[in-house]
């Protein structure tokens, strides 16, 4: 897929994979170190970048376009949360974070979980309530084999946790709470001002009551 750039060039743009491939059900290989350095992969994080920012998204792991290698990034951009009001990002904790490379992230879960509506790039048209950590530590490599340790909370945190689960062969979808999967049109049409608790309990009630 290309897409022509503003100077009149072209910019590849990686196809991101959908749930049943296999390649988002795989633990992704560690990077070594001459690899990460290499033209190849800092092109492919140039890519990457690229098609995130196209989806857009806030994150994209490697095997979400077919490449088995423990990378993933990170940019939750201002504009994507223009359409939040104020209380709702208080809510979420949730604000903006540069463009960063996670190489080969452990990963520590460091509080009690918090229910919030997720969704993903490679499950397209659907969301459902996820329970994550509030707050996480990570050590990891930077684009450049540079040793970090990230401490993030609140929606930062939630980031980290769902690009490091596609590392790991792992979808919101296995952590979702089930009765609250769903449709993006069936959620804003419907449950987008509600709390994610309050989501989780009317339709857990529901299908309580067809048993």
């Amino acid at each position: 897929m290309r897409r022509e750039s503003m100077c009149g060039g072209a910019e590849m743009l990686l196809k991101i994979v959908q749930t049943g491939d296999p390649a988002l059900r795989m633990r992704a290989r560690e990077v070594r170190d001459d690899e990460l350095r290499s033209p190849e992969t800092q092109r492919l994080i140039e890519l990457m970048r690229e098609t995130m920012r196209d989806a857009p998204g806030a994150g994209l792991a490697a095997p979400q376009v077919g490449i088995n290698l423990r990378i993933a990034i990170i940019e939750d951009k201002p504009e994507y949360l223009h359409d939040l009001g104020e209380a709702e990002i208080a809510l979420r904790e949730r604000s903006p974070v540069p463009f960063h490379v996670v190489v080969n992230p452990t990963i520590e879960l460091a509080s009690d979980l918090v229910d919030f509506a997720e969704g993903c790039l490679s499950v397209t048209g659907f969301t459902a309530v996820v329970g994550r950590a509030h707050s996480v530590r990570v050590n990891c490599l930077n684009h450049a084999g540079e040793p970090q340790e990230i401490r993030a909370h609140g929606w930062y945190a939630r980031i980290l946790q769902h690009e490091i689960d596609h590392l790991n062969g792992v979808l919101y979808v296995d952590r979702m709470y089930p009765q609250t999967f769903m449709t993006l049109e069936n959620f804003k049409r419907t449950w987008k001002d509600i709390p994610p608790r309050e989501i989780r309990r009317r339709l857990t009630e529901a299908s309580l009551q067809l048993e």
